[in-house]
């Protein structure tokens, strides 16, 4: 550098040929040592390990013995040989670099499809059904509640609680709600989760005598019976749930009645547009819909300079998908 100036080169102009500022060089005249000092030049590690001794260490990974067995296992059991080839987080940093701190198990992964997405399209096509724990005062006896919602309408067409869990109580249960509802063979899907009492022999033989089509959520996938689990919330949720656990099964049996005539009857239920589930199961959502509608319109009519836009959308639902497709999620947002 100081060469080109004294040969009359312009010192910004040859710094910027060799890639620093000129106050970094400046600073360098008079520091004692003329090293490079910039904080983004890239060193080379005295530690590194060359390209043969990575090569060394994908081998030994991917080796018959350790192809099953992670950096952790590897690293112990080569010392126990007398062999040290790296540490044990250096291991690691290589096979992730290689993408293979997943890929070298030969263990089987099971990958469960996601199950079809249904569709319905009015009452008493798609039920989904789950039991859930209601804890009695003596410690580790506890009430099953088993309920039964029609995704549609919302409405608990049935429910049952016992103090066990049994298909044969679940099928019971089925029995009545189908002779209630009228329901006719090949009319409804029973959607559930993969419980002993939901794939037990009795309730999927009973299934089949009432034309019934079972359907199931994955294994371990907790996502797949929604309507279920968002049921199950409300109802532990309640402001009215006992704070003291239930003294008998005939008090919860009278709790879970009223809360069901509330829920049916008097909830505006914010999925189906904030109508009573009972009033959706019987088609009467339209007209009270329609008249909501009209009342929004009488008071843009009076008041037009209060509102920005359109009024409220009270358009009825007229879909509820299970386990619906990422499209469809779109879709069923934009039409809210």
């Amino acid at each position: 550098m100081q060469q080109a100036c004294s040969d009359g080169a312009r010192q910004r102009l040859a710094c910027d040929i060799v890639g620093i500022s000129p106050k970094a060089l400046q600073r360098w005249i008079k520091a004692d040592s003329l090293a490079d000092k910039r904080q983004t030049v890239v060193k080379k590690p005295k530690n590194k390990l060359s390209e043969l001794e990575k090569a060394r260490v994908i081998a030994v990974a991917n080796s018959k013995e350790f192809t099953d067995s992670p950096p952790s296992q590897i690293v112990p059991k080569l010392a126990d040989k007398g062999i040290y080839i790296a540490s044990e987080s250096t291991v690691y940093r290589i096979l992730k670099e290689h993408d293979q701190l997943t890929k070298r198990t030969s263990t089987r992964v099971y990958n469960h499809p996601k199950p079809a997405p249904l569709v319905a399209t009015g009452p008493n096509q798609i039920y989904t059904w789950d039991i859930t724990y209601m804890p009695s005062q003596v410690k580790g006896i506890f009430f099953y509640l088993y309920m039964v919602m029609d995704i549609f309408s919302r409405k608990i067409v049935g429910w049952q609680a016992h103090d066990n869990e049994s298909s044969a109580l679940a099928s019971d249960l089925m029995v009545d709600i189908c002779r209630r509802e009228n329901i006719e063979k090949d009319q409804v899907v029973l959607h559930s989760d993969n419980g002993s009492p939901m794939k037990g022999g009795t309730m999927l033989a009973t299934l089949q005598q009432l034309g019934v089509m079972p359907s199931f959520s994955r294994p371990s996938v907790s996502n797949d019976n929604p309507y279920s689990e968002s049921l199950f919330r409300t109802f532990k949720y309640r402001p009215s749930y006992p704070e003291k656990k239930f003294a008998a099964l005939a008090d919860a049996r009278l709790w879970i009645e009223d809360f069901v005539n509330w829920y049916n009857y008097s909830h505006c239920h914010s999925g189906i547009q904030f109508v009573a589930p009972a009033m959706r199961h019987e088609n009467k959502d339209t007209d009270i819909l329609a008249k909501r509608h009209q009342v929004y319109q009488n008071a843009k009519a009076k008041h037009p300079e209060r509102w920005s836009g359109n009024t409220r959308n009270w358009t009825p639902i007229t879909e509820v998908a299970l386990n619906p497709t990422n499209e469809e999620k779109k879709e069923s947002t934009k039409a809210a």
